[in-house]
């Protein structure tokens, strides 16, 4: 899924970044150091370039975060020679820079490659022991951050019961469910139902459109669905293009009725790139005495005669 939102905050700061390099130019110039002009006026239409290209296509984003690095890296590099008495501060730079523009690992493997070129701008008299030891420590302190942020989105999503996609659960969330329901309904004498939905649109909608019309088709069927059910009604998605709507204590004639709300919503729902939303839609009733896993084999033998209708 594309987030714009984070696409255009870091467009911005990528255009706030080629502000400032415009900035340090006029500002040489005013100051006279006429030799020192040349680079920022040629990083600023890169900067440029790279904020145009985050607001593109999503594929696009990690070139742009590539050319800010290079831009960053020439600055370094300049001034890093002439820093002799603040060396360990601009030292730090580029592993910090790195670490905000790249994935981890590329981020981690790369300030370790350049550690020598660093370490040879500085100049002779600072090539120790202690000030490579500090540029390490610092690219490992530094990854902590990222590191932990990876590890508490991978123990989110193993624990989050919604789909990544869109707000209805997720197919591992929706079968245990079931299975709780089934055994519910058995142990109450109560019915279960549970309606199964296929979007014939779903594949085309990517295909031609790309992922944001998919995304905005998800997102139009959860709502309709989420408007005309109970709070105890469970929308899962078992497949890209297939949902179950689990139905708890719903007699055969309330599950019709479910079923023409939802029909006649979803016809009444317009989308500008593919126009009204075709569904297809079939009931399926949990049997007297019979087990959730015979249930469950039934639903899925079911959804995939749906889909090839």
């Amino acid at each position: 899924m594309i987030e714009p939102h984070p696409a255009r905050l870091h467009a911005l700061v990528y255009s706030i970044g080629a502000l400032l390099l415009l900035g340090h130019a006029l500002w040489l110039y005013l100051m006279g150091d006429y030799p020192s002009i040349l680079l920022p006026v040629l990083l600023t239409p890169l900067m440029l370039l790279a904020a145009l290209l985050r607001l593109g296509q999503d594929d696009h984003g990690r070139l742009s975060a590539y050319l800010v690095l290079i831009c960053g890296y020439l600055l370094i590099a300049v001034e890093l020679p002439q820093q002799a008495s603040l060396a360990p501060l601009w030292l730090g730079l580029p592993a910090v820079l790195t670490l905000l523009l790249l994935p981890l690992g590329p981020a981690m493997l790369l300030n370790v490659m350049l550690v020598p070129i660093w370490l040879i701008l500085v100049g002779d008299e600072h090539l120790e022991r202690d000030l490579t030891l500090s540029y390490l420590a610092l690219v490992v302190v530094a990854g902590l951050t990222p590191w932990e942020f990876l590890r508490q989105q991978a123990l989110l999503r193993a624990t989050d019961p919604r789909d990544p996609d869109c707000p209805a659960t997720n197919r591992e969330t929706l079968h245990d469910r079931l299975h709780s329901e089934c055994e519910r309904a058995e142990l109450l004498d109560q019915r279960l139902a549970v309606l199964l939905l296929h979007l014939p649109q779903f594949d085309m909608a990517g295909e031609q459109f790309g992922p944001r019309v998919r995304q905005a088709l998800l997102d139009a069927v959860c709502q309709e669905v989420d408007k005309r059910c109970r709070d105890h009604d469970l929308l899962g998605r078992e497949g890209p293009a297939d949902f179950w709507l689990v139905l708890p204590d719903t007699s055969e004639n309330g599950a019709m009725l479910v079923r023409q709300r939802l029909e006649q919503s979803l016809q009444r729902t317009v989308l500008l790139e593919i126009g009204p939303l075709e569904t297809r839609m079939t009931l399926c009733l949990l049997q007297r005495r019979e087990s959730p896993e015979h249930f469950e084999q039934r639903l899925q033998t079911r959804t995939q005669r749906l889909a090839e209708i």
